[in-house]
């Protein structure tokens, strides 16, 4: 191991760089002993790896986000996080940054500037273009980094991070730990490159392979590549190579890994190594190390008294459901009497314009909706009048720009996230599911996004194109889902999303864009998210609706001469009980209608819930509409049939005969 060449150093440096280097080794042979005695929770060690957090984090300015992964300690630790501070995380303490909501390293801070992982692989390295995208739009010359272990470079949310970064010239690290193993599978199995930095040139970007066992080496590169990038910003992908000396988890061990291996690198130890150096060219004394680790070992022993107090949470249901979302205070405007005659999709697109015509920190991402204006011509003239900057082409990807949204929010930016059709968003699910939907309960950052998803069928376009997917996001805490029927609601609806800061996925029905159209005001007006509308009011039934279904229901009620009430919901997380509860007092007679399949729709809970609280109130079974159970089909005729409208009525009159 070469130190020698890294000779800039003073000893003041190298004493402190020492000192970062041997705390997160110290603390984690503390947390092992810790951990069989049972005293502590399951633990990821970077026994061998210190170098490249250490390293890295040390290269990096202080406010800098840093993402890192399970065995990057020396993050924390190098960022100046209380040793007794990780410890109540590590416990599931209140006091822990995640209040015992997450475990480990499954934490985030903006303090400090890391962003919290999740489990899933990948997922962080398109957050990292996000913070990197904020800084360029706010001036900053600054860098963000983001770690993936080699295993993870195998996942396809790394092409689409480090493709993303470099179509936008993104100042984004992306450093690989390549320890040689995915948990127990050795690189030969994961790829057939020989260096993970050779995908470099498939990106068209730079990369270098390193000796992450060396500290001196480590910390140089990412300084000088750091201060390359602040300059001149493009990403960079940085291999360390290293190993790790323990499991993958202390309960899985590593009999899966060579003897030989394991003696071959344990003489590669960075520690060990950077001791010996530094001792045996008198850069550092034997009473200097005595000292260092001294002062390391009483601030683990005072931090680990924490394990003698029983520190129970006390469970609060309402402290936790009011963490789900960042709280805010809706202001409805009302909309002005100045109105203009609109189509759906004129309503949507003058509502995007409003929003950013307001918000100068909203940022707009998706397929084609740059100089093109999207599929749908819904963004067309916004890149002449808010620029490119605010207006961004993404590559074909979807799990990017969502990673990157909440990287911006980080910033302290809005975004709106274009599924060019709802259908595609499944590419992305993760993103939306596990990041964007629950980071604000883990850590109190909040996802300032809102996902447009051109949904629904009528148009032919078969299964990949037509499915109505809103149930799919109906069960995940975190989200709110709207569904506007008419262009009044779509202007209103859509400038309430932007002005709520948690993640809001906006459902615009293709069949309605230019299918309807209304007098909508010209100014900016909002309604408020989890309010129901009710259409009609009367006394022998009630069908309780939305989106396109709302426009069967009317058809019906009109065909049928009903003296019905009609519900529309408008929002369907949350969705608007007191509001459903009235209407099915009204009539006692309810029926649900969705264009969604039927099986595991939404319409399903809704039922649910009424049968629960709102029994004694029907006069009859509550009676469900939805589309057949099978996927949306091509051909016009099958279609038809596959739709809900085609059984509304018979299901209409089966109930009024009850």
């Amino acid at each position: 191991m070469n130190f020698d060449k890294f000779n800039q150093f003073d000893t003041i440096k190298l004493t402190a760089l020492y000192a970062a280097l041997v705390k997160p080794r110290m603390i984690e042979e503390k947390m092992l002993k810790l951990l069989r005695q049972g005293q502590v929770s399951k633990w990821f060690s970077g026994i061998g790896q210190e170098a490249i957090a250490v390293g890295a984090t040390l290269a990096l300015d202080a406010d800098e986000y840093i993402m890192p992964l399970h065995r990057n300690l020396g993050v924390f630790t190098a960022r100046g996080i209380p040793f007794e501070k990780l410890l109540h995380q590590w416990q599931g303490n209140m006091r822990g940054f995640t209040k015992g909501r997450d475990r480990s390293f499954h934490f985030g801070t903006n303090e400090y500037h890391i962003a919290g992982m999740i489990s899933h692989l990948g997922a962080m390295l398109s957050v990292a273009d996000g913070v990197a995208l904020g800084n360029l739009l706010d001036g900053k010359q600054k860098v963000s980094l983001v770690f993936s272990g080699d295993g993870g470079t195998s996942e396809g949310e790394f092409h689409e991070a480090v493709n993303l970064a470099a179509v936008w010239d993104l100042p984004v690290i992306f450093l690989v730990e390549n320890n040689g193993y995915g948990l127990s599978t050795p690189s030969k199995d994961q790829f057939r490159c020989a260096n993970i930095a050779d995908k470099g040139i498939g990106y068209g970007i730079e990369s270098k392979t390193i000796d992450g066992n060396n500290i001196l080496e480590v910390y140089s590169e990412i300084s000088k590549i750091a201060a390359d990038l602040r300059q001149n910003p493009r990403p960079f992908l940085l291999e360390c190579k290293t190993f790790r000396m323990r499991g993958h988890e202390e309960a899985s061990g590593t009999k899966y890994v060579p003897q030989e291996l394991m003696e071959e690198w344990a003489k590669k130890d960075p520690i060990a190594n950077f001791e010996n150096y530094l001792l045996t060219h008198k850069l550092i004394t034997v009473s200097e190390i005595i000292k260092i680790k001294d002062a390391i070992t009483e601030e683990i022993n005072e931090g680990v008294k924490i394990l003698s107090i029983h520190e129970s949470i006390e469970v609060d249901t309402s402290v936790e459901l009011g963490d789900v979302y960042k709280p805010y205070s809706p202001v409805v405007m009302e909309p002005s009497e100045q109105r203009m005659e609109m189509r759906y999709i004129d309503a949507i697109q003058d509502g995007l314009r409003t929003a950013m015509r307001k918000y100068d920190n909203l940022v707009l991402m998706g397929q084609d909706i740059a100089e093109y204006g999207g599929v749908f011509k819904i963004t067309d003239g916004f890149v002449a009048e808010f620029g490119v900057d605010r207006v961004r082409n993404t590559p074909i990807s979807e799990a990017a720009p969502l990673g990157a949204a909440l990287g911006l929010s980080m910033m302290g930016k809005k975004s709106m996230v274009e599924m060019q059709f709802a259908d595609f968003v499944s590419c992305g699910f993760n993103q939306i599911a596990n990041n964007l939907a629950k980071t604000y309960y883990r850590w109190g950052q909040n996802s300032d996004v809102v996902i447009r998803m051109p949904t629904g069928g009528g148009s032919a376009a078969g299964p990949f194109h037509s499915q109505s997917n809103e149930a799919w996001f109906f069960h995940i805490a975190g989200l709110k889902i709207v569904y506007p029927s008419n262009p009044t609601d779509a202007k209103g609806l859509l400038l309430a999303a932007f002005e709520d800061p948690n993640p809001v996925l906006f459902f615009e029905h293709k069949g309605l864009y230019r299918s309807i159209k209304e007098d909508v005001s010209l100014d900016e007006f909002t309604i408020e998210i989890g309010k129901a509308k009710k259409i009609y009011e009367g006394d022998d039934i009630t069908f309780i609706s939305y989106g396109l279904g709302v426009h069967w229901c009317q058809e019906v009620i009109q065909e049928m001469n009903l003296d019905a009430t009609l519900l529309d919901l408008r929002s369907l997380l949350p969705w608007d009980k007191e509001a459903v509860s009235l209407a099915v007092k009204a009539t006692g007679k309810v029926i649900i209608v969705h264009e969604d399949t039927l099986e595991g729709g939404i319409g399903g809970e809704i039922s649910a819930w009424i049968g629960e609280h709102c029994f004694n109130y029907l006069d009859a079974p509550v009676m469900r509409v939805g589309s057949l159970d099978t996927p949306i089909p091509f051909n016009a005729d099958l279609e038809q049939n596959f739709m809900g409208k085609a059984r509304l009525k018979e299901k209409v009159e089966s109930l009024l005969s009850w």
